[in-house]
């Protein structure tokens, strides 16, 4: 365990403990303090309070040593399951269909691990053949080398390629170049890095599949591919502009250009976007799969399947026609991150059984004094803050089964936008709140020996977060007032 984490479970640990048992048993017994009633019963009945408060405590210890690092976070998860549905047994939750039931909660969610899986297998694929090097480098002779343009680059392709390869891939590609074309420049690649790391979350947010959270809310509330151009892309640009800006000012004395201008351009224009090209008809056919499997997913609705189709067939056509070793591809899926998955869904699963999600539900509800927009607002700072601390993904997994449960007694639409927007959103605040950070910093470090603390991070994701974030609920609360939200009259 990390000294630091170790230091910080010492401190707060228990704190979080104690504040969430507390939370549970007065939510649970539908105490004053909130407002809070009785939710929704689980599967076979009212179970009583305790393994609503043990299997809530289960939920937050998980989620505590996620946000220490006290362990892999696919290890938490996956030991967390196991001791909820241990839990969920012992108190007859499971009695009407047994084991099955855990079954059936992981099934819910495979739509999301099939497109985990076959766009990743896409990626490496597409990746192997030098695509996307050939369009970075391309893009990079662009700019001559001179840093602010370069970094502006950087920027602007972190969110083409997450929005289009998903934001795992799309970061490690975006590092991946930010760090080889600043040692050749001789540049400090802190503000590169810094950048990509923010800017990946703002990509997540321009379609469906673009990033983890945002595919597992739209799948959940059912939000139409199309309608994400007309919702969040717009934000997305707009807060990918604000995380730019502002590193770009807080990193000026970084992005200043060293040596001789001739020679820098010409060493940039020596890059040979070719170099990683071993076939270009491979390179040619996955550019064409690539192209029809994003057009695949814009119109998956249209045609009445799953975007897990698409992303499956995706892979399986960049299989058979770019002549790639299978089992080396198939090696090459990130299978920690759909364990980690798997193991989450189950605790959230178990925990919503008891109706403790439903009692959740019900208190915000109340603290909102019945506002529509007062409780999108509460939500949207909730998630932000949460984010940052935990991880979005359990954030947003875990708030999905909450907003489903306030559909009963009002609009839920502008929550599910809300939600997609403030988890993604809310990961730059911390070097362990997003998938994007933690590619990012772990690449840094591994490549340059360069570490950024969390004190340094805190103070440019932080301040970063604190204006993205005012500008996301400014403008979610435009579209609520204004009925802008798709569905949202319907």
């Amino acid at each position: 365990m990390p000294p630091r984490a170790r230091a910080g479970l010492r401190r707060f640990g228990p704190i979080l403990l104690f504040g969430a048992a507390t939370l549970l048993l007065i939510l649970s017994a539908g105490g004053p303090v909130f407002g809070g009633g009785p939710g929704p019963a689980p599967e076979s009945g009212d179970h009583g309070v305790l393994p609503m408060v043990l299997l809530g405590l289960i939920m937050v210890a998980t989620y505590v040593a996620i946000a220490f690092e006290l362990v892999h976070k696919t290890l938490a998860a996956m030991t967390g399951a196991c001791a909820a549905v241990i839990t969920a047994m012992l108190f007859g939750l499971y009695e009407t269909r047994g084991f099955e039931k855990v079954h059936e909660t992981i099934g819910h969610d495979l739509g999301v691990l099939g497109v985990l899986l076959g766009t990743s297998i896409l990626v490496e694929i597409a990746g192997h053949s030098g695509l996307f090097h050939f369009i970075s480098v391309k893009i990079v002779k662009k700019t001559g080398g001179h840093p602010i343009r370069l970094f502006w680059a950087m920027a602007a392709l972190t969110v083409v390629f997450c929005s289009f390869l998903t934001i795992a891939p799309g970061t490690l590609i975006m590092v991946t170049l930010a760090l080889a074309v600043t040692r050749e420049l001789d540049y400090d690649p802190k503000p590169y890095v810094i950048v990509v790391a923010l800017c990946a979350n703002s990509g997540a947010l321009v379609t469906f599949a673009s990033g983890i959270c945002t595919m597992m809310v739209g799948q959940k509330a059912g939000l139409a591919y199309l309608d994400f151009f007309r919702v969040t892309t717009p934000l997305a640009l707009i807060t990918a502009l604000i995380a730019a800006f502002m590193v770009r000012f807080l990193y000026r004395a970084s992005l200043v250009a060293t040596g001789d201008a001739a020679a820098r351009a010409a060493r940039v224009a020596g890059f040979d976007e070719w170099a990683l090209v071993h076939d270009r008809r491979v390179f040619w056919r996955a550019a064409i799969i690539l192209v029809l499997t994003t057009i695949g997913f814009a119109t998956a609705q249209t045609m009445d399947v799953g975007l897990d189709l698409i992303a499956m067939c995706g892979g399986v056509a960049a299989l058979l026609f770019s002549g790639f070793d299978t089992e080396k591809a198939i090696k090459t899926v990130k299978w920690p991150l759909i364990v980690f998955f798997i193991g989450l869904f189950v605790i959230i699963g178990a925990v919503q059984d008891t109706g403790l999600l439903g009692i959740l539900a019900g208190s915000i509800e109340k603290v909102s004094g019945g506002s529509e927009l007062g409780l999108l607002l509460i939500m949207g700072i909730f998630v932000l803050v949460l984010s940052g601390i935990v991880d979005n993904i359990p954030v947003a997994a875990t708030l999905i089964p909450i907003v489903s449960a306030m559909a009963a007694s009002q609009p839920v639409v502008p929550l599910w936008w809300t939600l997609v927007v403030c988890s993604n959103l809310g990961g730059n605040s911390t070097p362990v709140g997003s998938v994007a950070a933690v590619i990012a910093l772990h690449a840094l470090e591994k490549e340059r020996g360069i570490k950024i603390g969390w004190g340094e991070y805190l103070k440019v994701g932080g301040l970063v977060l604190l204006v993205q974030g005012a500008v996301a609920l400014g403008y979610l609360s435009l579209f609520k007032e204004l009925g802008l939200f798709p569905g949202m009259n319907s």
